[in-house]
């Protein structure tokens, strides 16, 4: 990687990695706002303001967004996490330029028209049960709740019906003047470009981006706790968890690893031995997730009613059992897993941009590959049970849904770990 960063005079951050023979390039903007930055009244508004972006602004409607964009053979997508919001194009090199005021225009001027806004809740509102009647999707929504209870970590990217059914053109306005300003901002583009002609687009497009920066975010609080749900439905959801690590945590990169090795792959323990050695799920795998404050850390696993009984002993017992027992080969091998991970990722124009977009926002620089890859190799069999050891000491949380009357309550299981 070959990265450029210029920060311009509003504060928005132009970072650039140019890969020369593509004839194509991926652009976006991060914002450093989320769901975790919402009050309990407007909870969902990152995410609508998100679909809202693409309906309309000043000088465009939502039809002459997509076919603007499609009319040169590019697209335009967008995502809105706990901590960030992206919007991003891929496009032909020589159309970075449009997608650059495209991405501008709807960012600084969209006008959130009332008949946009209508059509929009239904559709969000259909996005909601969608992820309801989606229920390996529905489960980690409970974990977080459970998690961060009463605080927007723990709340739901979508919000609720009734609030998205609640949200007016001021609430979305004072949304985006509010946390949309250069500071917080990240323009990011990868491919066949040349990082001053975009510092020079980027300088005329968006200059209209507030200088000061957004309020700071409430520090999380993970708490621990339990959520079940008694449904209807084939298989036991079932997730179980502690608090994971933050960003800049030491031992960042080894609770990526001590992942892979729990559940990352047909190698892992909870593969080879809840799938392969007792049949007890078809999906299983374990997480390692992370905010600048707090993090997840836990196991999923989807098995059958009859099954929960034997599955949950099993899942706590290779969890207790790592903290003592893994070794140099089965880390080696996660070790190997990670950096192939990376470095097949880093050749994608699109997933370089993000790469840049989001560790400008966490770290405020973008890592070298060759940095990344030389903390991985600091990791060792003794760092992984020393994670382990370190996330078992916080609260359990657990969440399940489906036919689960022969569940065990999170009090009996945390005993397992005592």
């Amino acid at each position: 990687m070959t990265v450029e960063i210029t920060t311009l005079s509003n504060g928005l951050r132009v970072a650039t990695d140019r890969m020369a023979d593509l004839e194509t390039a991926a652009v976006g903007v991060w914002v450093d706002v989320g769901a975790r930055d919402e009050a309990a009244d407007v909870n969902g508004i990152s995410h609508m303001l998100e679909h809202m972006a693409f309906k309309g602004t000043e000088r465009r409607s939502a039809l002459q967004i997509a076919e603007e964009i499609e009319a040169v053979g590019g697209h335009l997508n967008a995502y809105t996490s706990r901590e960030q919001t992206a919007y991003f194009a891929r496009i032909l090199k020589n159309d970075l330029p449009l997608a650059v005021d495209i991405l501008a225009d709807i960012l600084q001027n969209s006008t959130f028209a009332e008949e946009e806004l209508e059509r929009e809740r239904t559709v969000i509102i259909q996005e909601i049960g969608q992820t309801k009647d989606t229920p390996d999707d529905l489960v980690f929504e409970y974990f977080q709740e459970a998690a961060y209870p009463d605080q927007p970590l723990g709340r739901s990217i979508l919000g609720t019906e009734e609030l998205v059914s609640g949200f007016s053109r001021n609430t979305l306005q004072g949304h985006m003047d509010t946390h949309y300003r250069g500071p917080g901002m990240v323009l990011a583009a990868a491919g066949g470009i040349e990082h001053e002609a975009l510092v020079e687009l980027a300088s005329q497009a968006f200059d209209s981006l507030p200088a000061s920066a957004s309020n700071q975010v409430n520090k999380a609080s993970y708490q621990g706790g339990e959520y079940y749900e008694v449904r209807p439905l084939e298989q036991v959801h079932y997730l179980m968890g502690f608090e994971g690590l933050p960003y800049e945590d030491d031992d960042f990169y080894a609770a990526q690893i001590l992942a892979t090795v729990l559940g990352g792959g047909m190698s892992s323990r909870l593969f080879q031995e809840i799938r392969e050695r007792r049949g007890l799920a078809y999906s299983v795998f374990a997480f390692s997730s992370s905010y600048v404050d707090s993090g997840n850390f836990g196991v999923y696993a989807g098995t059958a009613e009859g099954d929960v009984e034997e599955l949950v002993p099993v899942l706590c017992d290779e969890i207790t059992r790592a903290a003592v027992d893994i070794n140099e080969e089965e880390t080696s091998r996660a070790r190997a897993q990670h950096k192939a991970g990376i470095m097949m990722g880093l050749e994608a124009a699109g997933a370089r941009t993000e790469h840049m977009g989001r560790q400008l926002q966490v770290y405020g620089r973008v890592i070298p590959p060759a940095e990344l890859v030389a903390e991985i190799d600091k990791v060792d069999a003794a760092a992984l049970r020393r994670v382990v050891a370190r996330i078992m000491k916080t609260p359990l949380t657990v969440a399940a849904l489906g036919p689960i009357n022969k569940l065990e309550g999170r009090q009996k299981t945390a005993d397992r770990f005592s």
